[in-house]
């Protein structure tokens, strides 16, 4: 689900496209480019968790702090969840707006409301991305053998993929379900008529119930981290992120 929710990007365009904005009276973000936070948040995530977040846990815990994968992957699904409701409540502001401000016709029409409210979604998105799609990566290489670790570089890619087409169902099954006779669908192309708020809302369901089926999965799986014993020394297994890092390094 957190993969279906972001690639919802187009969503997020149109919904910019109807709102002020203006960063100052001569610049305003193109509407195209509110995904940019999305990336600017997984970056400052990257930046600061190995080098300040993780030391400055351990310091205050007085030893070594780690956030497991399986951890990090619900993690993911949970701000993902964030995410969908925050654009949920967003929606649901600017649409009440546009009605009230006489756009109900005039979907091209921009209300009175900053763009930089879809701001805080995006950052969530983007956190949830840095958390869950990070995690995936790491738990497919520490988990299966070393013969197979092309297989697990392609297992994330492959996810994407399925999200996809996911999405695109999700999509065609809402707006078939949702339109009637004279009754515009949640997706209708009148933005201010449609209900682009429930069907972030719907998302937020559906990311929750995901949640609670990988709780339920993580806890039937057991634990994942692997430690070996080396001179009568317990180590953690870092083969798995040396190799982790290496395909980072080649991205």
């Amino acid at each position: 689900m957190v993969s279906i929710n972001i690639n919802q990007n187009s969503f997020p365009t149109i919904l910019a496209g109807s709102m002020d904005r203006h960063v100052t009276s001569s610049f305003q973000i193109p509407a195209g480019s509110f995904g940019m936070f999305i990336m600017i948040t997984l970056a400052i995530w990257l930046a600061l968790y190995d080098r300040l977040i993780l030391p400055l846990a351990s310091r205050i815990k007085g030893r070594p702090v780690r956030l497991g994968v399986k951890m990090r992957m619900g993690l993911g699904i949970f701000f993902s969840c964030l995410a969908m409701i925050v654009s949920g409540i967003v929606e649901h502001i600017r649409r009440k707006k546009a009605l009230d401000q006489g756009f109900g016709n005039n979907p091209q029409g921009v209300i009175d409301m900053s763009a930089m409210w879809l701001i805080p979604q995006h950052s969530l998105n983007g956190l949830a991305e840095a958390l869950n799609a990070l995690g995936q990566t790491e738990f497919f290489y520490s988990e299966l053998p070393r013969s197979m670790s092309s297989i697990a570089a392609s297992l994330f890619g492959l996810g994407m993929a399925v999200a996809l087409l996911l999405a695109s169902l999700i999509v065609t099954i809402v707006e078939h379900a949702t339109k009637g006779e004279g009754k515009e669908s949640w997706l209708s192309d009148n933005i201010n008529k449609g209900h682009y708020d429930k069907y972030y809302w719907l998302l937020a369901v559906m990311t929750f119930v995901n949640l609670l089926y990988y709780l339920v999965c993580s806890w039937r799986y057991g634990s994942c981290e692997k430690q070996r014993v080396r001179n009568g020394v317990e180590l953690e297994e870092k083969d798995s992120e040396n190799k982790y890092q290496d395909h980072l390094g080649q991205l």
